[in-house]
């Protein structure tokens, strides 16, 4: 006791306000502009109660957290400098053996810990459970749309749209509740993503010495942490198509079947999102996009040979009045009132089926008129819908599997394919040799309805097993990368 004679039990005494006015200084001089930390601020400015501290100052929990993030952080390429593990060793260090040299010492270090720890736990649960970066802003301010004189942008143009799961204050609620001695060590557990391709992406993380190799890694292991709020129940058909590859999988509960496909150029890139099919229009009109008559067909107003060689025809955007192709100049066309629509049927640009989902940029997947496309290696060639390889497979597979015969072959028939069945046969054999090719079936509907994956992953695990590379078609590596980058070491 004769030691400790000279210590003021003041100096050591924990008061409440002094570390709520001390966390009221560090939310004001944070930097970190990420969504956990800026939850963990709110948190705090509104009341919070304390997360690690307690009246006798702090417990092992602490000790468990580092212990995790101290293991996992590696594993993942990231820095622990940008979560303060350092710092808050040292600062438990001080806590644990009273190192404190003037009186209040003991309030400012433990308004640090408790600080730095539940923002250390936020930007880590936060991150592995809904990812690191926001795709909705990082994707969707990456291609500049339009510029002001002095070229700085003013519009991007939108790019992605997954329904995806977000962080919310009833989250924060949540995992702060899994703070206890009992729950801590199993939740961060739980967050971490429990897909195969991560775990393998993480694996090959300490083998990938080449600068370009280990950040593709980073940028794909980042995706995986993304929560799309669509997920396929295990006995429901999906549809997936991947940019990078400009390739589909077509899923069904038994059985996979692929194919090529042709995606946006890159001015004209394919938007991400998910959604659901809905229907298959058979023969399909084309109503062509304003900015396809701007740049390709205005320049041909008033050529009636011009219009009746691409089937095209015009009309009124108000009263959907039919107007001779003599009677509309290209200024007329330019000026946005008449739609020109391609005729369905062979030679029309969506082919001889358009599959259809609600989405918000007007893109499909659909056959084409084009299918040299598809021998190529690059196939960025459309204006944004995806152009499939084998429509018809694609069709039947968005029907029952115990569609009657019949129908699917009225299906092939509609489509110019040779029918299949007795009666397919009999109905063809009996039309007279100047019949046009006839059209049994305009619209199917899709019951129940196909989940529609529009995805990027640059390293992707296909349906059907095997782990595949592929190129950074549209960038979007680079752009995730970057924003990465803080969290890197």
């Amino acid at each position: 006791m004769e030691a400790f004679s000279d210590m003021r039990v003041d100096n050591y005494a924990l008061n409440a306000q002094t570390i709520r006015e001390r966390l009221e200084h560090f939310c004001k001089a944070e930097t970190d502009k990420s969504t956990a930390v800026a939850r963990v601020r709110k948190y705090y400015r509104e009341g919070g109660p304390l997360v690690w501290l307690d009246a006798q100052g702090v417990d092992s929990r602490p000790d468990t957290l580092l212990s995790v993030l101290q293991g996992e952080l590696p594993a993942m390429g990231f820095d622990e400098r940008r979560f303060h593990l350092d710092d808050i060793r040292q600062d438990l260090q001080r806590m644990r053996t009273l190192d404190f040299s003037a009186p209040d010492d003991i309030n400012s270090v433990a308004a640090r810990i408790e600080y730095r720890l539940t923002k250390a736990y936020m930007s880590y649960v936060t991150g592995q459970r809904f990812g690191f970066v926001n795709p909705n802003y990082v994707l969707n301010h990456y291609d500049p749309r339009e510029r002001d004189t002095l070229g700085n942008v003013k519009t991007y143009r939108h790019l992605f749209d997954v329904d995806m799961e977000h962080p919310d204050d009833a989250y924060m609620t949540k995992a702060l509740h899994r703070t206890d001695p009992d729950s801590l060590g199993t939740y961060l557990r739980r967050v971490v993503p429990k897909g195969n391709l991560y775990h393998q992406l993480q694996t090959m993380l300490p083998t990938a010495t080449d600068t370009t190799q280990r950040r593709r890694i980073l940028v794909n292991m980042e995706r995986c942490r993304w929560r799309e709020s669509l997920r396929p129940a295990t006995d429901e058909k999906y549809v997936v198509v991947n940019v990078p590859a400009y390739h589909l999988w077509a899923v069904g509960p038994d059985t996979v079947f692929d194919m090529r496909v042709a995606c946006g150029a890159t001015a004209t890139k394919t938007p991400l999102l998910s959604s659901r099919i809905t229907h298959m229009e058979v023969n399909p009109e084309w109503s062509i996009p304003m900015s396809i008559i701007t740049a390709d067909v205005a320049r041909h107003g008033g050529d009636s040979a011009y219009f009746a060689r691409h089937r095209y025809y015009i009309a009124d955007r108000r009263t959907g009045q039919r107007l001779s192709p003599k009677r509309v100049s290209a200024a007329m066309l330019n000026s946005g009132r008449y739609r020109v629509i391609q005729q369905g049927g062979a030679g029309n640009s969506l082919g001889r089926i358009i599959f259809r989902f609600p989405n918000n940029f007007s893109v499909f997947l659909h056959d084409t008129s084009s299918p040299g496309a598809f021998g190529r290696d690059n196939r960025g060639v459309s204006h944004g819908c995806v152009r499939v390889q084998r429509p018809f497979e694609l069709a039947r597979f968005m029907m029952d599997d115990d569609a009657d015969e019949w129908l699917v072959d009225k299906l092939r028939i509609s489509m110019g394919l040779e029918p299949e069945s007795d009666q397919g046969r009999e109905y063809i054999d009996a039309l007279p040799p100047e019949a046009k090719a006839p059209k049994l079936v305009n619209s199917l509907k899709v019951s129940p309805r196909v989940p529609i994956i529009i995805t990027y992953y640059t390293i992707f695990q296909t349906p059907d097993g095997p782990l595949q590379y592929y190129p950074d078609v549209y960038g979007y590596d680079k752009a995730i990368s970057e924003a990465l980058k803080p969290y890197i070491r």
